[in-house]
């Protein structure tokens, strides 16, 4: 019998799509460490790194409503193979470009914005599949299995570009990258899939969005889903940012590539396990429980982190805190995509990954604003302890919105699924 983790990969539809997104993954990665290396390369200044980070993350929050209404709206299938080429035309542009030595600092900003648009508004339509792609008794195990993909991306593609960047070939790694996404467009002409519920009837995107919004907050373990996802954003997500800090403070107080490296790759190592483990301890214990053990976990183990007083120490606790911090987002995350109304799952989807793709880079500027008066390590650890305080107090004075997150099939009265205005 296979390993609760690995069971989606039993279902045929599900290890097509899921192999092609690791091969996508590793590309994007690939491409992301090149476009920094590069954009420095050309300006020697550190703020259009960030400008090119920001440009391939921003569109997240900013379009995933929009993916999610036409996620809910379309064949999501086709929607996906759509915005996949659009994916590989903006990679190899970055490639032609490149070979050609017309890769200016700010078309290199605009390819990466528009490349990430591309992913941000099909990105829900993949979420919302997922669901169709194994049984319901699999689905946790689907969702950990697709962390778990997105974090070996992050370890080996790093590492390929590395190699691949030994002769300075830009090119080189953009056209890897477009053409891995050629596999995703493979794997989703060889599956099919149920057609979205309720495609008939005109509505405007905005009355979409906001009838999507009206079916969360009407879900009590979306609703609850979404908030908790928003504290984990604010409070603890933005020790991911801080990393390049913390090797600093590792580090007589400069940032050290190798110390960076390490703590990267420990947390990547972390979640690919936690990802892993997920399933089988959801089952023994039930998941409710393992959520309200990873809630309260993740901030004790960011204050291991922030205290670690060496190099090994605070890749040990790191890789710790990678796998508590998969707990938590794979754990909500599933949250939402059992208990969202099929019609209306694209778009709920969408408002998570908002909460998480806005509030974060919130964190991430406020935290890195207060850790430039008291030092990255005060910052993570109260962080930490702002995060365990909320939990505590959510779970004493409302603990009904942790009960939330239990098993309970998604309501079939809720008002989306009443609503005739629907799609």
């Amino acid at each position: 019998m296979a390993p609760a983790s690995l069971r989606p990969l039993r279902s045929r539809n599900f290890a097509l799509i899921w192999s092609a997104a690791l091969v996508s993954n590793v590309g994007s990665w690939m491409q992301t460490v090149a476009l920094g290396i590069l954009v420095f390369a050309r300006t020697d200044q550190p703020g259009w790194t960030g400008l090119v980070a920001a440009a391939g993350f921003l569109p997240i929050g900013l379009l995933a409503p929009l993916g999610g209404a036409l996620a809910d709206r379309l064949d999501r299938r086709r929607w996906l193979i759509v915005t996949t080429f659009a994916e590989m035309l903006f990679a190899a542009v970055l490639a032609v470009l490149a070979a050609t030595g017309r890769d200016t600092p700010v078309v290199l900003v605009v390819l990466a914005f528009l490349g990430g648009a591309a992913g941000a508004i099909g990105f829900p339509a993949y979420q919302a599949i997922v669901p169709d792609l194994v049984p319901r008794e699999d689905l946790l195990g689907a969702v950990s299995l697709s962390s778990a993909q997105f974090n070996l991306g992050r370890v080996i593609g790093p590492a390929l570009a590395g190699v691949a960047l030994l002769s300075h070939n830009y090119a080189l790694v953009f056209g890897i990258n477009a053409a891995s996404f050629g596999a995703v467009v493979v794997a989703l002409m060889m599956v099919r899939l149920p057609r979205p519920l309720g495609q008939a009837g005109p509505m405007r995107i905005v009355q979409r969005i906001a009838d999507g919004a009206r079916a969360a907050m009407a879900e009590p373990g979306c609703r609850s889903a979404i908030g908790l996802i928003a504290i984990v954003a604010l409070l603890a997500s933005p020790f991911i940012a801080l990393v390049p800090a913390m090797s600093g403070a590792l580090h007589h107080g400069r940032s050290d590539p190798v110390f960076t490296a390490v703590l990267v790759t420990a947390q990547g190592v972390g979640a690919v396990i936690g990802a892993l483990a997920l399933p089988a301890l959801a089952e023994r214990v039930g998941r409710l429980s393992m959520m309200r053990f990873a809630l309260f976990l993740l901030p004790v183990l960011l204050v291991n982190y922030g205290l670690a007083p060496s190099l090994w120490w605070s890749a040990t606790a790191f890789l710790f805190v990678g796998a508590g911090y998969i707990l938590v987002l794979s754990g909500l995350n599933t949250v939402v995509q059992l208990r969202a109304p099929a019609e209306a799952r694209g778009r709920i989807l969408s408002i998570y990954m908002m909460g998480l793709g806005i509030v974060y880079p919130i964190g991430a500027v406020l935290q890195g604003w207060i850790a430039d008066r008291t030092g990255v390590r005060a910052v993570t650890v109260w962080g930490a302890v702002a995060l365990l305080a909320a939990m505590a107090s959510i779970a004493a004075l409302r603990p009904g919105i942790l009960d939330a997150l239990g098993d309970q099939s998604a309501p079939q009265d809720a008002p989306a699924a009443r609503s005739t205005e629907l799609p």
